[in-house]
């Protein structure tokens, strides 16, 4: 594998900036895997976990001039963006920082023996484990959050297992700097700064999946990419466990009677979302079931208007700005699809807002608009008109996972009256978040946040937001028979660490 140079580009001129590495070679990939599995060792003790994760916030925060500025030049998501971003990261760490001191995360569970019990129970004693060296792959819409010391990052240090990290091409002198700052967070507590490794290069990503010491991967990107790398993961000789986050159209369907109740709002609620971030978030909403007929056309209108006002805005980089404008162009192309404001090319680097619309019967059946129920990444969304519950019904029934579906309800409807249950269950299978009168884009970071969702939006049930994503990157193992002596002091009777766990059936806090 020849390496190449990596470059930091400015995706508001498509120029490069500075050559920042070059990309890692497989025995470049094979030294920094091994350098993370020798640092498993120090991170055995959860007290220097916890601190570890909260040094490495401090630092980020008293490098934040610097990362934003960075991460600006490379990303044009702009400084405000970046900072609440950056803040949102340092929160994870710190939160992962809470579940270990905590301990509630190693599902500790003891049952003494009971020879009454049939067939009798023998000593036994449960606890999780960390997997090992940990892949993550980082995103190009989220530069802190979901890349060197994003939530993948968080979660798998928080659990014990070290990590390294496959750089987006999208920032790599970001990723480079946000390295230097958690390694020498880690070196504070006696850590190995190899506890997180950083390598460059798409020949490096498909290395690293393959490589024999590691025991699991993160990732977030596109269907594409993230099937192959789920098929590479399947197909090693020991397969390794596998949390993509692949993609989302995160559907929206909008009732008769919320439409007629304020259509207004509604329509400017979409405009804000979908454009949002230039429409690059994964949560942003990309299909709209609305109603035909009067109520429907006022909220077409209050969209029109929000989003003809919108700015054009310029991608994370001129190959999705590319992919942007050729989507764009070929779904507004299908037969009898509108474009009340035309999406596609702005100035020379810069995208416009908007959006489509086609009418339900037109996708109720597979047929020529199924492109219509594939993402398209971007400031844009496709309105679907439908005529009455059977259309809206068969097109949902149409759709594949997601992270997240939408149900905007009249008021009558949210107090449980009408339809308003059972849309609720029509839209549970489809996500692992499911919203009512709310807008998908913005991903709290919550105990009870839920970040996936059925194939392709994630590869697993598992989250990678909130603080059951550490549950990721550990097994269970039980000790059966085993003496006082020769247990780990999480499973011993005295629990000499405060653990909370359940003992002989109770739960003790």
């Amino acid at each position: 594998m020849a390496a190449a140079p990596v470059w930091s580009v400015d995706p508001r001129t498509g120029k490069q900036r500075e050559q920042v590495a070059v990309e890692a070679t497989a025995q470049e990939v094979d030294a920094t895997v091994r350098a993370a599995q020798e640092a498993r060792g120090a991170l055995t003790d959860r007290t220097v976990r916890a601190a570890f994760l909260r040094t490495a916030a401090e630092r980020l925060e008293a490098a934040k001039d610097q990362l934003v500025e960075a991460a600006d030049a490379e990303t044009a998501l702009g400084p405000v963006r970046l900072t609440g971003e950056l803040a949102r990261t340092c929160y994870q760490l710190r939160t992962f920082a809470d579940i270990v001191d905590e301990g509630a995360f190693l599902d500790v569970v003891i049952n003494h023996p009971d020879d009454t019990a049939t067939p009798p129970i023998p000593d036994l004693r449960r606890y999780k484990v960390p997997l090992g060296v940990v892949a993550v792959y980082s995103a190009s819409n989220f530069p802190f959050a979901f890349s060197v010391a994003g939530g993948d990052t968080a979660s798998a240090l928080a659990a014990g297992c070290p990590v390294v990290v496959k750089a987006h091409p999208d920032h790599p002198a970001l990723s480079e700097l946000v390295a230097k700052v958690l390694r020498t967070a880690a070196v504070e507590h006696g850590i190995p700064e190899g506890v997180v490794g950083l390598v460059h290069g798409f020949e490096a990503g498909i290395e690293l999946i393959r490589h024999p010491l590691v025991s699991a991967a993160g990732f977030t990107g596109s269907v594409r990419g993230g099937r192959a790398l789920f098929d590479a993961a399947a197909a090693r000789p020991v397969p390794i466990p596998f949390h993509g986050e692949l993609g989302s159209l995160n559907p929206v369907l909008i009732t008769q009677a919320a439409a007629a109740e304020r259509a207004e709002a509604i329509g400017a609620g979409l405009a804000g979302s979908m454009t949002l971030g230039v429409g690059q978030f994964c949560v942003k909403p990309g299909l709209v079931l609305a109603p035909a007929g009067d109520a429907g056309d006022q909220l077409l209108k209050s969209l029109t208007d929000a989003v003809s006002n919108a700015d054009a805005g310029v991608l994370l980089d001129h190959r999705m700005r590319d992919n942007f404008i050729a989507g764009v162009a070929e779904r507004a192309g299908l037969p009898d699809v509108e474009s009340p404001v035309t999406p596609g090319a702005g100035s020379e680097h810069t995208v416009s807002p908007g959006f489509l619309t086609v009418a339900a019967e037109k996708l109720a059946a597979e047929g020529a608009h199924d492109l219509l129920l594939e993402e398209c990444f971007g400031p844009v969304t496709v309105v679907v008109r439908y005529e009455g519950e059977a259309e809206a019904k068969a097109v949902l029934s149409r759709l594949p996972g997601n992270l997240t579906a939408t149900v905007h309800l009249s008021s009558e409807e949210a107090a449980g009256q009408g339809r308003g249950p059972e849309l609720l269950a029509e839209l549970t299978p489809l996500a692992g978040r499911v919203l009512v009168n709310g807008w998908p884009t913005g991903v709290a970071v919550a105990p009870a946040q839920h970040h996936g969702g059925p194939y392709p939006a994630t590869t697993s049930t598992s989250t990678s937001v909130g603080g059951t994503a550490i549950e990721r990157w550990l097994r269970p193992v039980v000790y059966q028979g085993a003496p006082e002596a020769l247990l780990p002091a999480e499973l011993k009777d005295d629990n000499p660490l405060g653990l909370p766990r359940r003992f002989n059936g109770r739960l003790e806090r």
